[in-house]
């Protein structure tokens, strides 16, 4: 019976919106991860049946198929196929699934899934949300929900409210994230995972990039306490308790444990459950409660079976209401930070996350990683992996 592993994962080091990376183009910097997987792996390209990439907004040097450029910008033969993937936030954890899916059911026998995030190349009037031009949704949509638009920063505040999470409680959780992001990088447990990039400033001078531009050290419940909150919510929600908008690329090499055995390979950690599970598009935020249930259920495993989370910090509330839901320990869920702190490469943090998983399983011999964040619209995604 055919299984799905991952050989390895690499990823760049995560760009401030309008940092570091914000000049490059989405194919090159996805071309970047693909040459530094295979050249780590000693992969030959042309044993890659399918590119699997996230792509949350198909625009400007996204449009026509980022993976396929992508492909082509790493100059791998043309006989290699690629198709992008649109689950919004989710969209590079659900490459993962469908790579492995493919490879499961035979189609593959060699698949990478990752994807990419240059949040400056989405071009003036394309909405954040989907990436395109004009308003989404139709007003269909719009009238079965009351009207109601899909706003990010509305939602989490209803999350909020829901679970009776303070200003307090979420400014906390973004001063942790912060503290346990500086710690990790400063213990180094970031370098096996990150490949450096090396960017030219807008005076011409190249620096390499190679670590994540977002941490702020000197975070403060009392700095925290400084900001407005953000959306027009006149909630809790600000910029110091939710992720950054930010750039970045990872990529993960899928493949079947016989096929890496008889190439010389040792797998990382096997995809041992990967699920989608639906909730309220207008409390969208709740998604990875209900892909966590789904995805436990569905591998038959308790909570407390998992040594280590990574959940899309995407808004305090969200990981707050998923921890109070599956009563996970909180030292276990982004013990290492999260997009709080590193940020949250839209369509590149799916795979971001995991590739985190990955090293982070490898590194501390931890059997059972779970791994969910939303989708958008009222989706999410959930993954279990297992160390090998």
């Amino acid at each position: 019976m055919r299984d799905a592993v991952i050989v390895d994962a690499v990823r760049t080091a995560v760009g401030r919106r309008n940092g570091a990376l914000s000049g490059l183009d989405p194919a090159c910097l996805s071309a970047h991860v693909l040459d530094a997987l295979a050249e780590r792996t000693g992969l030959d390209p042309a044993l890659v049946d399918a590119v699997v990439w996230g792509c949350a907004a198909d625009v400007g040097g996204r449009a026509g198929g980022v993976g396929r450029a992508a492909v082509s910008a790493a100059g791998w033969p043309e006989s290699v196929t690629a198709v992008a993937v649109d689950r919004q936030q989710g969209s590079s954890q659900q490459a993962v699934h469908q790579a492995a899916a493919g490879v499961v059911s035979g189609q593959y026998d060699v698949a990478v899934a990752g994807g990419v995030e240059l949040t400056g190349s989405v071009p003036p009037g394309a909405t954040r949300l989907h990436g395109r031009a004009g308003e989404p949704f139709g007003p269909d949509v719009l009238a079965r929900h009351g009207g109601v638009r899909f706003q990010w920063g509305a939602a989490a505040q209803l999350i909020a409210d829901e679970y009776g999470i303070s200003r307090t409680e979420m400014d906390q959780h973004g001063v942790d994230s912060h503290h346990r992001a500086a710690r990790a990088a400063d213990e180094g447990r970031f370098t096996g995972q990150i490949v450096p990039v090396t960017v030219t400033g807008g005076d011409g001078t190249r620096r390499v990039l190679a670590d994540d531009e977002g941490i702020r050290r000197g975070s403060t419940l009392q700095t925290l306490a400084l900001l407005e909150p953000a959306f027009g919510t006149g909630g809790g929600i600000t910029a110091g308790n939710a992720a950054q908008v930010s750039d970045g690329a990872a990529a993960l090499l899928v493949t079947t444990g016989d096929f890496a055995r008889a190439r010389g390979w040792t797998p990382m950690t096997r995809i041992h459950t990967a699920v989608a599970a639906p909730t309220d598009p207008v409390r969208m935020f709740g998604g990875p409660i209900s892909a966590t249930a789904t995805a436990l259920k569905r591998a038959g495993l308790r909570i407390g079976e998992i040594g280590a989370f990574e959940i899309d910090e995407v808004f305090a509330p969200a990981t707050l209401a998923w921890l109070r839901e599956t009563g996970a320990a909180y030292e276990r869920m982004n013990s290492l930070g999260g997009a709080i702190a590193i940020g949250h490469p839209l369509a590149g943090s799916g795979a971001r996350l995991m590739t985190t998983l990955v090293h982070h399983l490898h590194d501390e011999g931890i059997r059972y990683g779970l791994q969910s964040m939303c989708g958008g619209s009222g989706m999410a995604n959930a993954t279990v992996l297992e160390l090998l």
